[in-house]
Formats: C-alpha cells, sequence, structure tokens
C-alpha cells in the first residue's frame, strides 16, 4: 500500500473517516483468501453479524456483514468499524435497521445455531473493538475465552472468519467458515500484525473478515482469544494484516459486560488477569483498509 507508514494514532483517525462497512456489491475479494473451509461443529463460537438497512453515504440503506466470536451468552466481540454511521464514524449503539448474529454453524444458512437479534453495541477506547450485545444468551454454544498473555513474535495464531466469497460473486459470505493460520510479525501495546501461514504464505482475511477472532490452540484443544480483525492491505496478499489485540481490553470487557449483566454466566472468561487500561499503541503500521 505505497510503503507509508502511519502510527496507531493516526489509524484511529483514517478508521473513523472510512467508509462504512463494506456494501454488498460484485468485487473482486476472497473469503480469508486461500483458507480452509472449518471443519463441521469447529471453532462455533465464530459468529457472523449481518447489518440490513445500515445508512449509506449520500442516503438510501445498505446491507453489509461483520465477524465476530461468541465470549460470553449474550456478548459477541468484533471490531468497532463494524458499528459506524453514514460519515465513517464509530457509533456505540446498533446502526442498522436490524442486525442479526449467527452463532454455532459453520454454513451461515445451513441448520442449527442460533440467530439471535443484536440490541446493543459498546465501543472501546483507543483500539478498533467493539461488543455486540445479544436479546437472548446463547447457552449452548461454549464462549471463547479471552487470552490472559501478551502475543509474542514467532508465535502461531488460528484465524476464523466470513469474509467474502472468491468464487466470482462478491454479494455473498462464503457457504462455510474459512480459517487459516498465521504467524505474529509484531506485537504493539493495541495492535498485531501477522502474515499468512497455512494453507498458504498468501492466506489472508479479506473484506467482511474484520472482527474475526485470531485464537490461540493450547494443549488439549483449548483455544483463547488473541486478537480480532482490524485493517490491512487489499486481499489476497502476503505480508502482515492489523488486528487489535484483546488481552489488553479484558478489564474494559468484563467491565462493560458486567454493567448490564448480572445473571449467572455472565462473566467472560479470562486465562488469567487482564488489563483495565487501553493504551494507545506505539507500532507503526503500513496504511491500509478496515476489512468491515
Amino acid at each position: 500500500m505505497g510503503g507509508m507508514l502511519v502510527s496507531l494514532r493516526n489509524l484511529l483517525v483514517v478508521l473513523a473517516a472510512s467508509a462504512a462497512a463494506v456494501p454488498w456489491h460484485p468485487g473482486p475479494a476472497a473469503a480469508i483468501a486461500y483458507g480452509d473451509d472449518a471443519p463441521d461443529r469447529a471453532y462455533r463460537f465464530a459468529v457472523m453479524l449481518t447489518m440490513t438497512g445500515l445508512p449509506a453515504e449520500g442516503g438510501g440503506t445498505r446491507d453489509s456483514w461483520c465477524s465476530g466470536a461468541l465470549i460470553a451468552p449474550r456478548w459477541v466481540i468484533t471490531a468497532g468499524h463494524c458499528f459506524r454511521d453514514a460519515g465513517g464514524r464509530r457509533i456505540g449503539r446498533t446502526v442498522a435497521e436490524r442486525t442479526t448474529a449467527i452463532v454455532g454453524r459453520a454454513e451461515p444458512g445451513g441448520p442449527g445455531g442460533h440467530e439471535v437479534e443484536v440490541v446493543d453495541a459498546v465501543q472501546a477506547e483507543g483500539a478498533d473493538v467493539a461488543l455486540a450485545e445479544l436479546a437472548e444468551a446463547i447457552t449452548d454454544v461454549p464462549p471463547i475465552p479471552l487470552a490472559d498473555r501478551a502475543p509474542r513474535p514467532g508465535e502461531v495464531l488460528r484465524l476464523a472468519g466470513f469474509g467474502l466469497t472468491g468464487d466470482g460473486d462478491g454479494t455473498r459470505p462464503p457457504k462455510v467458515l474459512q480459517t487459516g493460520t498465521f504467524t505474529v510479525d509484531a506485537v504493539g501495546d493495541t495492535l498485531i500484525e501477522a502474515s499468512g501461514r497455512s494453507p498458504r504464505a498468501d492466506t489472508s482475511p479479506c473484506p467482511h473478515d474484520s472482527g474475526g477472532p485470531y485464537f490461540r490452540q493450547e494443549p488439549g484443544g483449548r483455544v483463547t482469544l488473541v486478537a480480532v480483525v482490524s485493517s490491512g492491505p487489499s486481499c489476497p496478499h502476503t505480508g502482515p494484516d492489523f488486528s487489535a489485540r484483546v488481552d489488553s481490553l479484558a478489564g474494559w470487557v468484563n467491565e462493560s459486560v458486567a454493567a448490564k449483566d448480572t445473571g449467572p454466566g455472565s462473566t467472560v472468561v479470562l486465562g488469567g488477569v487482564g488489563l483495565a487500561a487501553v493504551l494507545v499503541g506505539a507500532l507503526a503500521v503500513r496504511r491500509r483498509s478496515p476489512r468491515g
């Protein structure tokens, strides 16, 4: 993307000024480019957020979608820019006429799982992260715990997302949740850079993968959420994309959930003690576009 560098502080301005979540129109983008179909019933915490009747710049409405992850029975974490108005400003509420979370199924149009209305959104300060509140609790899909330690360069993470399909139809989600592995290249206070590892070196997230979960696969099959997709160069590509860390937001996440949820199971699961403060990162990144 021209090799230009901007600070994370400038990135937040860029994200705020970007066009709202990518509309459903034909284009050359793919899902997680050169990814794999997710195995049946794997990564059931992966979420597709559909937005119907979003306000469009210049008037009218449009439809769109983002990816995300279930982190508590009534809460999904996603990219902050997935909730923004027609002028590109991030909004701490739902924006579309109807926003729905598809949870617990790898095929968006398939059987099983849940389709639950999103009733509110909470934006993080200083990070491209938002929480989507569900109208009802989902109790038969285990939420993914937030990571209790920072990612490190060289670490391998897995990504799952519902980005655009690569079969020539850029108007619809993939038929099956897509996944691939990535190597962490650099770590900042609020962002990570990660590059495709498998199935190919140019495996990469694409539009509508915004908010998709990067997660660790621990021994014994345990998974923990490390980051969510934020932005990157046009896909497919080699080299890094940019994602928002969630371990450094653990305190904010639990405070936000606790402010509305008081029932059993409302607390977000953590691998350890999270940080409450949100710091502005010093990681320099290339100019890029949001994935939503």
